[in-house]
């Protein structure tokens, strides 16, 4: 059982997991190609179901390994699910529930390297905080489509002309897509004045809210490695004393032998 725990949870085992996930990711890419998938569907097929074949055997030592402990880690839950669904689905006429779980395979890349997780981890540590951002956004968004129907309604009604249209034109404007050539400048014809609302519009929402989200999912990733760092450390430490304490004992024996 040692042995199988050492390579289960080995860095070649998992090396080979990772690689059989991005060639996987690739197969799934190649049928969306109607020429090759026509061509090549047998070999596909029999490519897909041989690494889902896999990915089940490798969920099951890592179950056999590990027992109960590997429900405790969502991420492996995570991969149970995924490759669970996948079987049971394999031979039902779900076709389209089937392409979800195939696709959803190429997500074990994020279990299988660890900084991808730490991301993942921050982004989840930052939802409190980006969701307080958003309603902030909401807001903003609300008195800005307020200002354009009043302002530009009668100007551009195809941009501004209710408030559900508004929100839609703040939303391509927040985009930064198009905005300055098919909004502003037709607008800015008539209204010359419509240049502080558009510019200050962007610089609120897209440059300083944008930025309060990216910062915190930063800090956030930040603080992860640094736990890291520290629990790494906490371990070399231990790694350390224990060394000293066989030097120490083996100079005892010696001590003794001598004697």
């Amino acid at each position: 059982m040692k042995r199988l725990r050492m390579f289960v949870m080995g860095t070649r085992f998992n090396r080979f997991i990772m690689g059989l996930i991005i060639v996987n990711a690739i197969l799934i890419g190649m049928e969306t190609f109607p020429v090759i998938y026509q061509r090549f569907h047998a070999p596909l097929m029999i490519l897909d179901i041989v690494i889902l074949l896999i990915f089940a055997i490798e969920v099951a030592l890592k179950i056999a390994v590990l027992k109960k402990s590997y429900f405790s880690n969502p991420w492996n839950i995570f991969d149970f699910v995924i490759v669970l669904g996948s079987v049971i689905l394999y031979s039902t006429p779900f076709v389209s529930v089937l392409r979800i779980f195939r696709v959803l395979r190429v997500f074990r890349t994020i279990t299988a390297i660890p900084t991808l997780r730490r991301i993942v981890a921050a982004l989840f540590m930052a939802i409190p905080t980006i969701s307080s951002v958003l309603l902030i956004m909401l807001i903003i968004f609300y008195v800005y489509a307020v200002l354009g129907t009043s302002f530009y309604g009668e100007v551009a009604p195809e941009y501004f002309g209710n408030i559900f249209l508004s929100f839609i034109t703040l939303f391509q404007i927040f985009t930064l897509e198009s905005w300055a050539s098919g909004i502003f400048r037709p607008i800015f014809e008539q209204e010359p004045s419509a240049w502080l609302y558009f510019i200050s519009f962007i610089v609120i929402a897209a440059f300083i809210m944008i930025n309060l989200i990216v910062g915190e999912i930063v800090n956030n990733a930040q603080k992860i490695s640094d736990e890291v760092e520290e629990d790494t450390g906490d371990i070399k430490t231990d790694t350390s004393e224990i060394k000293e304490l066989r030097k120490e004992i083996r100079e005892i024996k010696q001590m003794l032998q001598q004697k």
